[in-house]
């Protein structure tokens, strides 16, 4: 092949211009007479395609690693969980802020908040799924604005005044609203469809108008969804549901409530009849299961039977993740369940000693098993051999939980769960709940979290499609990548090659999914992990990988193995198989810290030294950066102030993926 052959070959896009030139050229060398007639001749004609032919690949020849890529490359950042003042909780609470001005501030635009402080995001996130309460959605607008048929209330009509009233009245009047959802006593005028129902439709049919005009296909997502808002007995049973459609699917329906029903297999039912309905797709998000009381993961069903291979495929089927961080604290483990854990203390403190309404029963370590996810993931591979299906196979995503319409976690930018709780000297100490002899303050909230979703392009279809094969992870709020994939040939060079990802698909699976069968006998399943730091936030100080598994006579167990850590060359497991500490560069006073331990990248092939073929087990990574301050650190610096002894002002930001699953 000469050198214009290669260039031909080589640049497609030149080909039609150099035809153009040949043509030229030709005219102007033909003589422009026959030499007999003196008749003029004229251009040759082009045939019916000018098209260059096709160039079939030559897969013996192939040298880009990128080229024939069918896996996806990129992580997206995004909220799942957020509120606006749609929702009746938000906007008691003194939101004004509306779906537009929280698409505005998630793809990084300045906004004012509901208390007049500017914000905005060091960066712009990838999607935002508003998920405002189905459950009188938009209504209290109505309360507030002193609407007649309201006002003959008179729950309402003192509810319209502490809203006026603002601040903690407000907040008074919010907890009121929970307190009696969760008690079934709600003003009759909320709950009667022939009144809140047009106002419900008009706000729906506004909100998925909106969403529209925000939605970016590749460059910012605005994700279709609500949220289903169960509380029975002021136990969190809430999920958020994403459609992967477009407004004209979306608005065929209202929004199914709570009020309607708080039974989460009446929700699936309305799920099934939606796709049905529209030949559209959906999914729902349980929320965080720390202030479910027992009931996120109990074993039976809504109404107390025992649970069957029907209810497991249909909440497999139907919840394909699971929140595990958000700013009501964190699910993975408790201390109590996971004593040899020494991580699993992370955003608990003022968590758990209640439900969302502190009202009832309080939280005792009977039933811890059924409210944080790693047990609720172990109890699953036990319900398996039992019922013939595992109902609580999920994946891990994070979520914010925000009621200011700004998703805004950030530790030196964090702007609070409700306005109340937005940037001022006093919030670290304002008392959000009481109850069962304890007080819940705002320095108990954490700056969390992110959903970070592995997805081949910033789509509603991508996004949707990688949520439901549980190709995502969790994060407190950093934005560090991790990898993760399991697989029976991995090797240690496989964590040393730049194309980590390329060798994970082509050996393995990726994080939600299940292990292939072994090729041979008596292996050993092997996993390839991989993180990044964020830019802006720690350096990394280990990666560790959690096993859960089913022993033959049917008990669970735990384990953490530490894969990977930064300062290797200084840091070894001691004699109790336990990493030393990181360090600590955190300066408190200065709300500041240095990256000069940790490593900013860290990867590893890890073959499980503890695996019995007969048993089944999931692995899941934790990636856990060194320690960072916490908000609370920020507030004391900007603010001036000292806080309680108990206040931490650091911690170690993390992320989760999503399981993988070894069966028998």
């Amino acid at each position: 092949m000469n050198q214009a052959q290669a260039t031909l070959r080589s640049k497609p896009y030149l080909v039609p211009t150099i035809g153009l030139l040949f043509g030229l050229l030709s005219v102007a060398c033909t003589p422009q007479g026959d030499g007999e007639t003196g008749s003029v001749r004229t251009a040759p004609q082009p045939s019916a395609s000018t098209e260059a032919p096709a160039i079939e690949p030559d897969p013996d020849n192939d040298y880009s690693p990128y080229a024939g890529r069918a896996y996806p490359t990129q992580v997206f950042f995004g909220d799942t969980h957020h509120h606006t003042a749609n929702s009746g909780d938000a906007f008691m609470n003194g939101d004004r802020l509306g779906p537009e001005e929280a698409y505005r501030f998630a793809r990084g635009e300045e906004v004012v908040s509901s208390t007049g402080v500017r914000v905005m995001l060091s960066r712009p996130m990838d999607f935002l799924v508003i998920s405002d309460h189905a459950e009188g959605l938009g209504v209290m607008y109505e309360v507030f604005n002193g609407n007649p048929v309201m006002m003959a209330d008179e729950t309402l009509a003192r509810w319209n005044e502490m809203m006026k009233a603002g601040g903690d009245e407000a907040a008074q009047a919010q907890n009121e609203l929970v307190s009696a959802q969760a008690q079934g006593t709600l003003p009759e005028p909320v709950t009667n469809p022939e009144v809140s129902g047009p106002v419900q439709k008009t706000v729906w049919e506004a909100y998925t108008e909106t969403a529209e005009r925000f939605n970016e296909p590749g460059r910012f997502t605005a994700m279709i969804g609500y949220e289903w808002t169960s509380v029975p007995g002021g136990n969190n049973l809430h999920r958020n549901v994403l459609f992967r459609d477009n407004k004209d699917k979306a608005d065929q329906i209202i929004p199914y409530n709570a009020w309607q029903s708080e039974d989460p297999e009446k929700l699936w039912e309305w799920m099934a009849s939606y796709e049905q309905q529209t030949g559209g797709r959906a999914l729902a998000i349980p929320h965080n299961g720390n202030l479910s009381n027992a009931r996120m993961f109990e074993e039976v069903d809504f109404a107390g039977n025992a649970l069957t291979r029907d209810y497991a495929e249909r909440r497999t089927r139907w919840e394909r993740l699971q929140e595990v961080m958000q700013t009501k604290g964190n699910s993975e483990a408790h201390p109590t369940l996971s004593p040899n854990d020494e991580f699993a203390d992370f955003g608990i403190a003022g968590w758990e000693y209640g439900n969302l309404t502190m009202e009832g029963e309080p939280e005792s370590p009977e039933m811890r098993p059924h409210m944080y996810l790693r047990d609720g993931l172990m109890n699953g591979l036990r319900l398996e051999t039992e019922l013939g299906a595992n109902p609580f196979k999920f994946g891990m995503i994070g979520g914010t939980d925000v009621h200011n319409s700004l998703t805004a976690i950030e530790e030196d930018n964090f702007m609070g769960k409700h306005v109340i709780q937005e940037p001022h000297p006093e919030r670290w100490e304002h008392v959000s709940k009481q109850g069962f002899g304890k007080t819940r303050y705002t320095w108990h909230y954490t700056a969390a979290g992110y959903a970070a979703v592995w997805a081949s392009e910033n789509t509603r279809e991508a996004l949707w499609d990688a949520m439901w094969r549980r190709e995502t992870y969790a994060t407190s709020g950093t934005r560090m990548i991790v990898r993760f994939f399991g697989g029976w040939e991995f090797e240690p060079g496989d964590a040393a090659t730049r194309y980590v990802a390329g060798a994970g698909y082509d050996k393995g699976v990726p994080m939600g999914t299940d292990l292939p069968a072994a090729g041979e006998q008596g292996k050993a399943p092997t996993f390839l992990v991989a993180a990044m730091k964020d830019p802006l936030s720690g350096n990394l100080d280990r990666i560790q990988i959690i096993k859960g598994w089913l022993d033959a006579d049917g008990e669970t167990h735990e384990r953490i193995y530490d894969v990977a850590w930064g300062d290797a060359d200084r840091r070894r497991p001691g004699a109790n198989g336990k990493l030393p500490p990181v360090g600590d560069t955190v300066d408190v006073a200065r709300a500041t810290w240095t990256n000069t331990i940790g490593d900013p990248d860290l990867a590893a092939v890890w073959r499980d030294p503890d695996f019995d073929p007969t048993e089944p087990a999931f692995y899941y990574a934790r990636v856990i950066e060194i320690p960072t301050p916490r908000w609370t650190a920020y507030d004391a610096l900007r603010f001036g102030i000292e806080m309680s002894p108990e206040v931490p002002m650091k911690h170690q930001e993390r992320a989760w993926t999503s399981p993988i699953w070894y069966t028998p």
